[in-house]
């Protein structure tokens, strides 16, 4: 089988996977007869308190920021001297093309960084790689964190039948209108994010960086430019204060429902930390297994009713997604722009 045919049919399992495991969360809705499952969650939506909504997309916002901050901090040890605004967007599309192609969002971004001011793919590839390894080192030392704080939570959580099953397997006329115009925002998007695959031909760039050994070396030296920091406190700052943000986006969203608004600083941790495996996972936007893992963790560990859970958990990823989608979108179209000026003055 050619590598094309297998990466088609990986993507296929991802996708296939991943509306499984959405199905099956949607299926543990439990309505009124009469009443849609969909009704059900814009109900839900409707006595959210909406300014902590929005306070958890600018604290996402706010986040990528701090990233774009962070990515210029290695790359200047390379040599090279990247602007904010350049940063920003490249990040965010990054985040955009995510939503279609895990991990695919690296690349995208790397590559929206050297249309715009020349930074090579592998160098900035390298510095990802870098970020990558000390994202995942924080990971775990907040979910150490978690269970010295809520240890009785959270090994509850995953000795309960419902994790140790998923771990054995292979694998109103206003309310339906806001459900609607959000998948049409999500068709929107994914059409976009085509459209940039294709006009950028990543995949052709991927193959001839795999196949250049200058290529691995720029990799190389990128992922080692942690060690070359001229501000290392700032860079762990920086991280630190990702991190918090992901926290208070979660946070601010527990404080606008009523079923979660009191559960407090600690338990809105221990679903942060689920919430953030279950992302881990390599799956569109870790689509499906968000919902799955972070509704059994409301469920278990606060006796959140299941289908207020599982609502919690649509509403929480949907808002995140379109808050990407638009800002992503944006940023697309921004650096298209600013390519085409810089062609017309170069």
């Amino acid at each position: 089988m050619s590598s094309k045919l297998k990466n088609l049919a990986k993507y296929v399992v991802m996708l296939g996977i991943t509306g499984f495991l959405l199905w099956l969360s949607f299926e543990n809705i439990e309505v009124e007869e009469g009443e849609s499952k969909l009704d059900f969650i814009a109900a839900v939506w409707g006595t959210a308190n909406k300014p902590f909504l929005f306070l958890s997309a600018l604290s996402a916002l706010l986040s990528h920021l701090i990233r774009a901050e962070r990515w210029k901090l290695l790359l200047k040890p390379l040599g090279f001297n990247v602007g904010v605004l350049k940063g920003v967007l490249s990040v965010m599309i990054g985040y955009f093309i995510n939503l279609v192609i895990p991990r695919g969002g690296e690349v995208s971004r790397c590559y929206n960084l050297y249309r715009l001011s020349g930074t090579p793919v592998n160098i900035s590839l390298g510095t990802v790689v870098a970020e990558r390894v000390i994202d995942l080192l924080f990971l775990i030392v907040l979910i150490g964190a978690s269970f010295l704080i809520e240890l009785d939570n959270l090994l509850l959580f995953f000795n309960s039948k419902e994790v140790q099953a998923l771990q054995g397997t292979d694998d109103g006329e206003s309310i339906s209108a806001g459900i609607i115009t959000a998948g049409l925002l999500t068709l929107i998007g994914i059409f976009i994010i085509f459209w940039y695959l294709f006009k950028t031909r990543k995949y052709l760039m991927l193959r001839l960086i795999s196949k250049s050994r200058n290529a691995i070396l720029g990799v190389r030296d990128g992922a080692k430019s942690v060690l070359k920091l001229e501000q290392r406190v700032l860079f762990i700052g920086y991280s630190f204060a990702i991190w918090i943000c992901y926290y208070l986006m979660m946070y601010f969203v527990m404080l606008a429902f009523p079923e979660t608004a009191n559960l407090g600083l600690d338990a809105a941790l221990t679903i942060f930390v689920i919430g953030g495996i279950a992302m881990a996972v390599p799956l569109p936007g870790g689509a499906g297994s968000f919902h799955l893992l972070v509704a059994t963790g409301l469920v278990i560990l606060y006796s959140l009713a299941q289908d207020k859970a599982v609502a919690f958990t649509f509403i929480f990823h949907g808002w995140q997604t379109i808050v990407i989608i638009i800002v992503g979108a944006f940023s697309m179209f921004i650096s298209q722009f600013l390519r085409n000026r810089s062609e017309l003055t170069g």
